[in-house]
């Protein structure tokens, strides 16, 4: 009887361990940030700015937070028909929280602390800004490379995505990746960083989506 209760236990503790890896976002391949070679485009692409965004999603153990981001200004450029460079600018200060009513003044603790020098320290870095150094198909998806600025690091990260092109414009939808936030020096309540933090560490992986819509100029 024992014998059956533990193999039951065993395989139960497998299987979650299944789910709970094939819900987990993979991480971007992130290595040290990479020289951008100037080419001129054929075409401009300017990112439309009510239609884009970047969702994000942070985690404890307790749970997960998760809002919005906005883009500032951003554009792709094309040779070929095909997206060869672009960057972006991300305003840091418009993180918001949408898991936490606006109202509530835990929504305003949360934004005030993330914008504060223990995260982002938007007074120092209002913006963070990423760069396309490359867009390739590797088996069967297309993946974006590029440096990503954020706090006081830049790092070159890559992730699949999906482009769809037509009438004149562009829609780039990544699928949910992370990024190791103490790569870009945000460490606060990191247990790979701290010691002794117990159960109020928080996870170094944060989640990212960006779908991005641009038209030609």
């Amino acid at each position: 009887m024992k014998k059956n209760l533990l193999s039951i236990l065993f395989i139960s503790a497998i299987t979650v361990s299944i789910v709970s890896c094939k819900d987990k976002a993979k991480e971007a391949d992130t290595t040290e940030a990479e020289e951008v070679v100037a080419v001129t485009p054929e075409a401009k692409f300017n990112v439309d700015l009510a239609a884009s965004s970047i969702d994000w999603k942070g985690f404890k153990p307790a749970g997960s937070h998760n809002g919005t981001i906005k883009i500032e200004s951003g554009v792709l450029n094309t040779i070929d028909g095909k997206i060869s460079g672009g960057t972006f600018l991300i305003d840091m200060a418009s993180i918001e929280v949408k898991d936490i009513p606006a109202e509530d003044e835990g929504n305003g603790k949360l934004v005030g602390h993330l914008t504060s020098p223990d995260f982002f320290d938007i007074e120092k870095h209002p913006n963070a800004a990423f760069e396309v150094t490359g867009l390739e198909e590797v088996e069967g998806k297309m993946m974006l490379s590029g440096n990503l600025a954020l706090k006081d690091a830049k790092n070159n990260i890559t992730f699949p995505v999906t482009v769809t092109q037509a009438n004149d414009s562009i829609t780039l939808v990544s699928e949910t990746f992370t990024i190791d936030r103490t790569k870009w020096n945000v460490q606060y309540g990191s247990k790979s960083i701290f010691d002794n933090l117990g159960d109020k560490f928080i996870n170094d992986d944060i989640e990212l989506k960006i779908m991005l819509k641009a038209a030609k100029s």
